[in-house]
């Protein structure tokens, strides 16, 4: 190991240079979300799961939104099926 290097003619940047259309950022994601797209990719026979992340982004976002408003209505109704009946005020009220 030498006792000094000559860095006068490195650059700054990344290692391998970015693709045309493509943006290096930094991004905050929970384990369990990398863990399954990771899983995903490995149960597939290998890949980059940094594509899968692209290509799953790009297909929700080339998707007709749905209205908030149906959004809302089907999850309430969803979730007043998964509720028990219960007795409110003397009478008995059944799940939707």
């Amino acid at each position: 190991m030498r006792k000094e290097y000559d860095l006068g003619g490195g650059r700054r940047g990344p290692v391998a240079p970015v693709a045309k259309g493509k943006t290096r950022i930094t991004i905050r994601l929970d384990d369990e979300i990398l863990d399954w797209f990771r899983a995903r990719v490995e149960a597939a026979g290998g890949g980059n799961y940094q594509t899968l992340i692209n290509d799953t982004l790009r297909q929700l976002v080339g998707s007709e939104r749905e209205p908030l408003e149906t959004v809302v209505r089907r999850v309430v109704r969803d979730e007043l099926r998964r509720q028990p009946a219960r007795r409110r005020a003397g009478r008995r009220v059944a799940a939707a």
